[in-house]
């Protein structure tokens, strides 16, 4: 038991000690906080447990922005007075300042067990169980709040985010309408509206809502990253260039204009692409000391390596990733899998779960948790698969979840962060005066930085043109990218290309919303007939679609974010790909599989050149069939569809790593030279 506080020695004192408590809470409600303080610490002085003061400490530690102080006072407080809600509440928000946020939701419980019928306890209650990732709880409090007060439009926002993170995107759009009918003129509401319709591929209605959170609040950060993103996955390319404009040049005046991911497909600027790199990191993900310095760890006789990813299912990343796991040196290395996707047991994720000595689900712990757990386990290289992609964890390694951290694969540039110690690339990739636009020093892999699994496979089965919607007689251009890597002046180049190879059509990929039609009527406006764009549905299983590859002619790739896995797709079934070259990574990756599989004609570094050597492919059939026969030779005798071979190379990099770790060297630019003969 606690012994109870002395008692004033006579009713002189206790007058004394009203009066002065009332003092300091006078100056306290003017604002003069540095003179309350000091009048509540003189009531401590008369009477140790005097409630009032100890709670009101708290609070004007919360108004000094010192949440470590709150909670001590708060928790001084509790112990003289355990039954009163606004002081488990107050040290509430003191955890969750402190992103102790387990300790927040344990204050807000025991708030609502005092006062069950206050709103804006569950409110916050909810607030601390999404920070926890949570979901499903914080909108079952959020819930709880909206019965108690249903005209709050916040909470109908943080329960559509809280939707919106499980999936429940139509539900999370109804939250937000609801939370705009109560009070329209809230920029947020509509911009996480916009990112809810964007999941269901509605990308017209999200770019409605993201010009209402623009007209509200026009500075509103990342909404115009996100309305450019929107327009250009359904091929609107209405003030494009303006938009690119406005939006470089507000980043560089540090404004958090767009996400990085956006500026990939719509910069060939690489010092703009590390720019907004850095500011969405610096806003969203910073370094966090909480854990400290990892402490310097012996060596030991096995690498131990850590693979975080939302992806380990049938997703590209998966595809391109299943043989390197299997085929990782395990008398050398230990593979830990961290796994923070979607929920899945699909063949692609059963394989390579099986290829890891650990696979973890993480999806429930925070970015610090995880990052805890990876400490534990003492893995040496954590390597980030995901980058900026989506569903990344990125806070992850703001935490340090290992001496030594890479970006690898996920994302095609810099992360702009400087706990990611390097970046696996390649000569083709980053040349060497190309390096001052990564914050990561590079490990340069000999060939091509990308994987590939040599079990990918092609079907027997052997598609006519005529059920894939191809013309029986013509030259089939290909190009199976992402819509929203297809630019105008890409478009523009594709279309002169059909004009000049008669009887040609143009075969994309159909996987947009809204795209198709909108792709058609821009050939029209450029005099080419709607009709020699063909479409192609998605087939969920890649040796039917690898196979169906082989009905084109020629895969003219995009700039400047070029075909990354859809171009080894394409090599790999035989069918040959012509790319440009720009400045950065996603310009590049391309090159740097045709430079692997010893194709380098069929690299380009200008528009004009793009354009006539794939005419002249088209129109001189003996140049083309030696290209198709070299292709052909050469996927039994180069390097790229080599998944040993490759996996040598990236643990030779790995090694380098470590060693230099080992010598107490910081990271620096590393070279894995292929073995001589």
């Amino acid at each position: 038991m606690q012994p109870s506080p002395p008692m004033p020695r006579d009713i002189s004192e206790l007058t004394h000690l009203d009066e002065k408590f009332n003092e300091g809470l006078l100056l306290h409600r003017k604002g003069q906080l540095a003179q309350a303080h000091a009048i509540y610490q003189q009531v401590l002085q008369l009477m140790p447990g005097h409630f009032e003061a100890l709670h009101l400490l708290g609070v004007l530690a919360g108004q000094k922005n010192d949440p470590a102080r709150a909670v001590e006072w708060f928790g001084k407080a509790i112990e003289v007075k355990p039954d009163f809600a606004a002081t488990h509440a107050g040290r509430g928000h003191a955890f969750c300042q402190l992103k102790l946020h387990q300790e927040a939701v344990d204050s807000f419980r025991k708030a609502i067990a005092i006062s069950p019928g206050s709103a804006e306890l569950h409110f916050n209650h909810g607030i601390a169980l999404y920070q926890l990732l949570q979901h499903q709880a914080a909108i079952d409090s959020f819930d709880k709040a909206i019965a108690l007060r249903p005209d709050i439009a916040g909470t109908y926002n943080n329960r559509g985010l809280a939707l919106n993170a499980c999936k429940m995107h139509q539900a999370a759009i109804d939250s937000y309408d609801k939370a705009i009918a109560i009070s329209f003129d809230h920029a947020a509401f509509h911009y996480n509206r916009g990112l809810a319709l964007n999941a269901l591929q509605r990308y017209q209605e999200a770019i409605d809502s993201f010009d209402r959170a623009i007209a509200i609040e026009p500075d509103y950060a990342y909404v115009s990253g996100e309305k450019l993103y929107s327009k250009i996955r359904i091929c609107d390319w209405r003030n494009a260039s303006d938009d690119v404009s406005e939006l470089a040049a507000r980043a560089q005046r540090n404004e958090p204009v767009t996400a990085p991911f956006q500026v990939l497909a719509v910069s060939s600027s690489l010092t703009l692409q590390r720019k907004v790199a850095e500011l969405y990191v610096k806003e969203n993900h910073p370094a966090h000391q909480e854990l400290g310095v990892i402490p310097k760890r012996p060596r030991q006789k096995k690498i131990r390596l850590g693979y975080f990813s939302a992806d380990f299912r049938i997703h590209a990343m998966g595809y391109l990733t299943a043989g390197l796991f299997e085929k990782h040196d395990k008398d050398r290395f230990e593979l830990f899998a961290f796994s923070f996707g979607p929920e899945s047991n699909d063949e692609m994720r059963q394989r390579i779960a099986a290829a890891f000595d650990q696979f973890i689900d993480v999806r429930a712990h925070t970015d610090q948790e995880v990052a805890q757990l990876a400490r534990r386990l003492q893995i040496d290289i954590a390597v980030d698969l995901s980058g900026f992609t989506q569903g990344h964890r990125l806070g992850i390694f703001s935490y340090r979840a290992a001496p030594l951290q890479v970006s690898y694969l996920g994302y095609p540039g810099t992360l702009g962060a400087d706990y990611m110690d390097y970046l696996i690339a390649d000569p083709t990739l980053i040349p060497e005066a190309s390096q001052a636009g990564y914050s990561e020093k590079i490990a340069y892999l000999p060939h091509s930085y990308q994987v590939n699994d040599d079990k990918r496979k092609l079907a027997d089965r052997v598609f006519s043109r005529q059920e894939l919607g191809l013309p029986a007689t013509g030259f089939v251009f290909c190009c199976f990218n992402n819509s929203f890597k297809i630019t105008p002046a890409t478009f523009d180049g594709w279309m002169r290309i059909l004009q000049r190879v008669d009887g040609s059509v143009l075969w994309l990929f159909d996987g947009t919303p809204g795209a198709l039609d909108n792709l058609r009527q821009q050939a029209r406006l450029r005099g080419v007939a709607a009709e020699r764009l063909v479409f192609a549905k998605h087939m969920r299983l890649l040796p039917e679609h690898l196979s169906r590859l082989r009905a084109a002619d020629l895969f003219i790739d995009t700039l400047p974010y070029n075909a990354h896995t859809t171009a080894s797709d394409a090599l790999c079934a035989g069918l040959p790909v012509l790319t440009c070259v720009g400045e950065t990574f996603a310009s590049r990756v391309a090159a740097s599989l045709l430079t692997a599989m010893g194709l380098p004609e069929l690299i380009t570094s200008t528009q004009e050149a793009y354009e006539a050597l794939a005419i002249a492919l088209a129109t001189q059939p003996m140049r083309f069939k030696a290209i198709k026969e070299k292709l052909q030779r050469n996927l039994l005798t180069t390097s790229l569809f080599d998944t040993r071979l490759f996996t040598r190379h990236l643990e030779a990099a790995y090694m380098q790593m470590v060693e230099r770790y080992q010598n107490d060297l910081a990271p620096d630019y590393l070279e894995v030279k292929p073995p001589v003969g």
